[in-house]
């Protein structure tokens, strides 16, 4: 055998090797994803809580700056918090998109649901995302929507803000779990951004009562301060 023959075919040998590690590492990739994912993934019904999203809607309108008039929220009306939606969770992870193309919403539940959710564009977004995970017909679903808001008092400090707050996270969880008896400060999340007071998750079971979340609630904001916009015509 010659050099040149025998370095022709190791280099084969090589080729072929890095070719075998490379697709067990792919393999071993995909396992571990696999574990890490419920094996529910997806299916509609099958979930262990939800989580309730409220959305401080001065913040959203701050957010959007000049794009704020072409928003629903951010006009005339005084919208404090919001429902942004109502997500179907595992203990690890969540679902979305279960059923697509999503069943077709009717725009009556929409309408009725624009006193909760003020843009029309954010419902259809819920429903396609989350509400199709919950395994319910879109009416039973925005009822649920609706029970599980009204589950939740907000905190009177909260409720007529004529000029900016400053606050910080563990205040806002504080203020939460006081005003909701069996609130713990484990089933709450705060969601911010640079600056701003986003949205409070508020973590339910299937049946809409208040339980702890600890993956949710690692999620939560960890900022010092934070800031609340007023409401929006005060």
């Amino acid at each position: 055998m010659s050099p040149t023959f025998r370095l022709a075919f190791s280099m084969r040998l090589l080729s072929r090797f890095a070719a075998a590690a490379a697709v067990a590492a792919w393999a071993l990739t995909v396992s571990v994803v696999a574990l890490a994912q419920d094996a529910r993934q997806n299916q509609p019904g099958e979930f262990d809580f939800y989580v309730l999203s409220l959305s401080w809607s001065p913040s959203f309108c701050d957010a959007v700056a000049d794009r704020a008039k072409q928003q629903n929220e951010c006009g005339e009306r005084p919208y404090s918090f919001v429902v942004h939606g109502l997500w179907p969770q595992y203990e690890k992870g969540f679902p979305e998109y279960c059923q697509v193309p999503s069943p077709r919403l009717d725009r009556n539940i929409v309408s009725s649901m624009l006193d909760l959710m003020p843009a029309p564009r954010l419902i259809f977004h819920e429903w396609d995302r989350h509400g199709t995970c919950s395994g319910l017909p879109a009416r039973a679903y925005f009822e649920t929507v609706r029970k599980a808001r009204a589950v939740v008092k907000i905190p009177p400090e909260f409720l007529d803000v004529k000029s900016e707050l400053t606050v910080t996270p563990d205040a806002v969880e504080e203020a939460f779990s006081k005003a909701n008896p069996g609130l713990s400060r484990g089933a709450i999340a705060i969601g911010c951004d640079n600056k701003r007071l986003r949205e409070i998750r508020i973590c339910m079971t299937r049946e809409l009562a208040f339980r702890d979340c600890d993956e949710v609630d690692r999620r939560s904001c960890r900022r010092e301060k934070l800031v609340m916009p007023p409401v929006r015509g005060s």
